[in-house]
């Protein structure tokens, strides 16, 4: 999907932790201890009940294909055709991405089709969740 290197995202002390774990091959998510809602993106409070008691937890890095646009022009990093694309976590949260390991049509890239984590390794620091679809 690239053809030059992309740049990396930088992160922030409330991402640091998710950062962290894609570093490892972990794709890591909060969940609020007060009302278990589980979110994405990191931030220090829930989103659904704005308790501050939030945890970070390794999710199964499992979904579907919730929804895509194809991109046919270039853009720093990328060759033209690539999905930008949202998954819809076994979680619950959904994370926008890109689907790579397919080819980039609409007949390769079926709404609702399971979808499992990878991950593009940019630097010593910093790996990109991508999804790529299930192969059954």
């Amino acid at each position: 999907m690239t053809a030059h290197k992309r740049r990396a995202p930088v992160p922030t002390p409330e991402t640091a932790e998710f950062w962290a774990g894609t570093k490892k091959g972990e794709l890591r998510l909060q969940r609020c201890t007060a009302c278990a809602h589980v979110y994405f993106p990191a931030r220090p409070f829930c989103p659904a009940c704005a308790s501050r008691d939030v945890a970070w937890f390794t999710a199964s890095g499992k979904g579907t294909l919730y929804s895509y646009v194809i991109n046919e022009r270039p853009a720093p990093g990328f060759t033209a055709p690539y999905s930008i694309a949202v998954v819809a976590l076994d979680e619950g949260p959904r994370m926008m991405t890109n689907i790579v390991e397919c080819p980039q049509t609409p007949e390769a890239l079926v709404l609702d089709m399971p979808v499992e984590i990878v991950f593009e390794q940019l630097d010593d620091t910093i790996a990109l969740p991508l999804f790529r679809p299930v192969v059954r």
